[in-house]
């Protein structure tokens, strides 16, 4: 079983972008390319959840945490929602929460994890972490590959379907490191395989802690844009379905524009 679950986040990520799709936006909406940098749109979460609800994947939400009418702020309870979404054969679930303690990838709050998955073929289990700021079009063709294997955690790929993934969409492979490393063009962008911070987890503890890391930081020494993780045992496959969508040429549709990425983004207005 692979489960995919995403931590909200009690403050936006980029604090002077409205991350409500209704409130008028100033640029208005945008064709954005490249989709590396494009950010999320405030969305991550609605739009995870309108491809699993898609695809029949069932949901339950669990609250935590009270308010009060004229409660004064200062003894004010923070509310923090779980959204579990399973699939139909409960082989994969994805989880949307707002973390207790949550830890950070690139100094960023991680929003997305998919924690231990297992099948009964073959008892392997992977997680993958996202923060928020990914685009949500490379997240939900992950999920998309999920759910639509039948056993989530067997049938691996080798590394290399993911570098393939990467240089088919014009990514450079490292000079030093071409069997596990590449970046964009711009080199604003990175997806290596590599030994992974101790918080990420597998369900499989035989294996080494190898696992794809992948990053936007659109100026060098700035904050990160993003950052993911894929823990040893998550099929090569599924991380190369993500790669895949992440350095598409493909623009993405916007209404709010990430400003460490300014300069760096061509911006077609929509009608």
């Amino acid at each position: 079983m692979i489960p995919v679950s995403l931590h909200r986040r009690e403050a936006p990520l980029h604090p002077h972008h409205s991350l409500d799709p209704h409130a008028p936006q100033p640029s208005g909406a945008y064709w954005v390319t490249p989709r590396h940098l494009a950010g999320d749109d405030g969305l991550l979460a609605d739009q995870v959840s309108v491809t699993l609800s898609t695809l029949g994947w069932a949901d339950l939400t669990i609250v935590r945490g009270r308010r009060e009418v004229d409660e004064p702020e200062e003894v004010r309870q923070v509310l923090r929602s779980t959204v579990l979404h399973l699939r139909p054969d409960t082989l994969a679930w994805a989880q949307w929460v707002l973390a207790d303690e949550p830890f950070h990838l690139g100094e960023l709050p991680v929003p997305g994890r998919s924690p231990p998955a297992r099948t009964p073929a073959a008892l392997r289990s992977g997680n993958a972490y996202f923060t928020g700021g990914v685009p949500h079009e490379a997240l939900s063709d992950f999920l998309l590959a999920l759910d639509a294997r039948p056993e989530p955690a067997s049938g691996f790929d080798g590394p290399d379907s993911v570098l393939a993934a990467l240089a088919g969409q014009g990514w450079v492979l490292d000079i030093d490191a071409p069997d596990t490393a590449a970046a964009d063009p711009g080199f604003t962008s990175s997806f290596t395989l590599c030994w992974l911070p101790a918080l990420i987890q597998d369900g499989e503890p035989s294996l080494e802690p190898v696992g794809w890391q992948t990053w936007a930081q659109p100026v060098l020494g700035a904050p990160y844009l993003w950052c993911a993780a894929f823990s040893a045992s998550v099929p090569h496959d599924l991380v190369a379905a993500f790669a895949s969508s992440l350095s598409s040429p493909v623009p993405v549709l916007r209404r709010v524009l990430p400003e460490s990425a300014e300069g760096r983004l061509t911006l077609t207005p929509a009608p």
